[in-house]
């Protein structure tokens, strides 16, 4: 009788399960060896859109914004965010002409938040004292068109450079003002020496008395085109609307302490750099820029708020 041959002895099936099993045993001489991972190149992976990867070299010089070396002194200004060369003249009591004149901006619309502003007279360049001589009042546009642009903001001048070809031009139908010239300076006490005078006629109603957090001076109401008049004799350091919150506003410097504000006007009867005399009409009564027809009158002693009242009810 004839022996089984391979095939029947090792069907089909059992010979591919024979070689799976020298298969897994021969792997699994060789387990303890493992491949090490792949690795992923991140320099070339796609980011996200809107991913930034800042770019930071400690050897690069920081940038040191204008002035930076007298913050903190007295007699300087540390501009910040939303500040103006207007808003800034008016809270250190200055012209903003002579502010930007002393800092050498060419540009009133370019300041920087974090730039330090000269916003005291140099000693070689005291404000003159006011001229006593009046200026004929000549109509002004409501929107302040006869003086320059007004200065912008320092939250959007951060975004254009640190210096600019030229300053903004006022129309050409209209006189570039003057700035103020270097005079001898005033004996001490002749600054606070002034005869004050109501800045709207007749009988006055104050319809907001003088909080030094919420309203920084009187509002007086009347009605619209009630006159404006000058509280003393002074010169206008600004007339024009680039004040926000002010409307068609009035700034007159009267002497090395004292600014008067009058604001929310419909009609500005005079320019920048015009002296003006106590009692001279010099606006027209409005609601500009607030919710009714008010005056809103500022008497600012170095810059800082005072009480009206206390002055003019002497």
């Amino acid at each position: 009788m004839k022996s089984p041959s391979m095939k029947s002895k090792f069907p089909r099936g059992a010979a591919a399960a024979a070689l799976l099993a020298a298969a897994l045993v021969l792997a699994g001489c060789a387990s303890g060896k493992r491949a090490p991972a792949p690795v992923e190149d991140r320099s070339t992976a796609p980011r996200p859109i809107g991913a930034v990867v800042a770019q930071v070299d400690p050897a690069a010089p920081q940038r040191v914004l204008p002035g930076a070396e007298n913050a903190g002194k007295p007699g300087y200004y540390t501009v910040r965010q939303g500040d103006t060369l207007i808003r800034i003249g008016l809270e250190s009591g200055q012209n903003w002409r002579d502010i930007a004149r002393w800092n050498g901006i060419d540009n009133p619309n370019v300041i920087e938040v974090g730039q330090v502003l000269r916003v005291a007279p140099p000693v070689e360049a005291i404000a003159r004292p006011v001229a006593a001589a009046s200026v004929q009042a000549t109509p002004v546009p409501a929107q302040g068109a006869s003086s320059p642009a007004a200065p912008a903001s320092a939250a959007s001048a951060a975004a254009q450079p640190a210096s600019a070809a030229s300053a903004p031009r006022p129309a050409a139908s209209q006189p570039v003002a003057v700035a103020s010239q270097p005079a001898q300076p005033q004996p001490a006490g002749a600054d606070d020496d002034i005869a004050w005078g109501w800045p709207a006629p007749g009988n006055t109603t104050v319809i907001a008395p003088f909080d030094e957090t919420r309203n920084k001076g009187l509002d007086i109401g009347g009605k619209a085109g009630d006159p404006v008049l000058a509280a003393a004799d002074g010169r206008v350091v600004y007339a024009g609307a680039g004040l926000r919150g002010y409307g068609n506003l009035i700034i007159l410097k009267h002497n090395n302490t004292y600014l008067t504000a009058y604001a929310h006007n419909q009609v500005l009867l005079v320019k920048e750099d015009q002296t003006v005399r106590k009692g001279q009409k010099i606006a027209e009564m409005g609601s500009s820029d607030t919710d009714r027809v008010k005056l809103h009158f500022e008497i600012r002693r170095q810059g800082k708020p005072v009480d009206p009242a206390r002055f003019l009810n002497r």
